[in-house]
């Protein structure tokens, strides 16, 4: 409570050297998530036969071909959390935003001389690398973000994703009308490498290694987050992280949102065109709506649960839960309304999905802050590791989906994707109420951990 009370009394008037990190953090985001779901868009295109090139695939293939990019994924999680630790965030995500940009601009010439087989190798390729941006990412934050400024300042950067998603899906559909569907892939990549030579001169990946953060800053920032000292290097105590439920609690919560989010974010622009029958100009507005409310809902539910905090309204624990069950139950009641919409009510399928996604915010101040009050000395590992399981989930969805369907233009096989959809948020938001925590564990300052005391306990000897 004293360095709360310090920090505050430290904190720098006006903007500062952690708010244009968090705008550059920001833009990662958002560029990674247009690249992450520019193929979602860019496949209708690519299989439309009115097209002059366009690729026979099947909705099997094109299943596939989406739920690719995870397969890369998941391998590098957890070694992206350990390698986030050791080397800090800036490399690994200067390295995910570049190598992903080069590949987005490589995509069309590939996929016409290797066919689906190369999209797909393309696609496993940019998921590796994504697997860093969000252990690298919440270990950023746990450098550079103060705790009084935690659900505005990361509510701005993880919202970064659904705005990424949003202007993707809305600037897809033009950016195919006027150039054709390549055109998605190399905008995306012009612009991320754009912002890595940015990223390069004035990233950084904490305050101490700012050289252009003041003195009075940097002292706010590491008084807020207790290292006024020079940081301990601490063993990951990964059999203590493995046998917290709370933990997995925050693993069972990111699974469930996971399931809901990407079987939406997949086949929304699919069901669309096949069973709301609009084209890919249309399609990509309004299956940007969702997102938009979304990135817009994100930042009253991060204010709000910083004041419900600061008022003692309700305990750290149970404001993430409430947080947590808006972004997931609410989804689900939408969706199950979505299900018994009256074929041709194209106006209200489209309001039942914006409300589906939109209420989704909520999870940005529930699990994940969870995974970061735990141990925030361990945030990336403890992401790694719930990302890892998460995105199997992400990886199964699309695939599940492809078996459901058979018939892309039956609204009854949609209505089993969404009905799914709505228990998997149910039992695991469910879950998450039961057995997650927001109390700082013990083995976050474990002394057992300290490498450095271990070390001067051999030299002492």
């Amino acid at each position: 409570m004293v360095a709360i009370v310090d920090s505050i009394n430290l904190r720098p008037k006006g903007l500062g050297v952690r708010h244009v990190q968090t705008l550059l953090l920001f833009m990662a985001m958002l560029l990674a998530y247009s690249m992450r779901v520019n193929i979602s868009m860019a496949i209708v295109d690519m299989t439309n036969e009115k097209n002059d090139t366009y690729f026979d695939w099947s909705y099997s293939i094109q299943s596939m071909i989406l739920s690719s990019f995870f397969w890369g994924y998941v391998v590098l999680q957890i070694p992206g959390g350990i390698l986030a630790r050791r080397f800090g965030g800036k490399m690994l995500i200067t390295i995910s935003v570049s190598v992903n940009s080069l590949i987005s601009l490589l995509m069309p010439i590939l996929a016409q001389a290797g066919g689906w087989q190369m999209v797909i190798v393309c696609r496993t390729l940019q998921g590796l690398t994504q697997a860093f941006i969000f252990p690298s990412m919440h270990h950023l934050v746990s450098q550079w973000v103060p705790l009084e400024e935690k659900g505005t300042l990361i509510t701005i950067i993880y919202a970064g994703a659904q705005l990424g998603i949003a202007l993707q899906l809305i600037a897809a559909g033009f950016l195919a009308e006027a150039w054709g569907w390549q055109a998605i892939f190399y905008t995306d990549g012009a612009l991320g490498l754009i912002w890595t030579i940015v990223y390069l001169f004035i990233g950084a990946s904490g305050p101490e290694d700012s050289k252009c953060i003041s003195d009075e800053e940097s002292l706010y920032i590491r008084t807020s987050l207790g290292r006024v000292e020079e940081p301990k290097v601490l063993k990951t105590p990964w059999s203590k992280i493995l046998l917290c439920l709370p933990f997995w609690a925050a693993v069972v919560g990111h699974c469930g949102q996971n399931w809901g989010f990407f079987t939406l974010m997949t086949e929304m622009p699919t069901y669309m065109a096949k069973v709301l029958g609009m084209n890919l100009k249309q399609n990509g507005e309004l299956s940007s709506l969702p997102y938009l409310a979304m990135y817009a809902l994100s930042f009253p539910m991060g204010i709000m649960t910083d004041v419900i905090v600061r008022k003692k309204w309700l305990s750290v624990s149970n404001t993430r839960k409430l947080s947590n069950t808006i972004g997931l139950w609410g989804p689900a009641v939408a969706l199950i309304g979505l299900s018994y919409i009256p074929e041709g009510n194209m106006t209200l399928a489209v309001v039942m999905l914006t409300v589906s996604v939109g209420v989704n915010a909520g999870q940005y101040t529930g699990y994940m802050l969870v995974l970061n009050d735990l141990a925030p000395n361990f945030s990336a590992n403890l992401m790694g590791v719930s990302n890892f399981f998460a995105n199997i989930i992400s990886i199964v969805a699309p695939l599940v989906c492809g078996v459901i369907i058979q018939d892309e233009t039956d609204p009854g096989e949609w209505r089993k994707v969404f009905f799914l959809a709505s228990a998997v948020y149910f039992f695991t938001n469910l879950f998450f109420i039961l057995f997650a925590t927001s109390e700082r564990q013990s083995w976050n300052e474990d002394e057992n951990n300290d490498i450095e005391t271990k070390e001067q306990e051999i030299q002492e000897k």
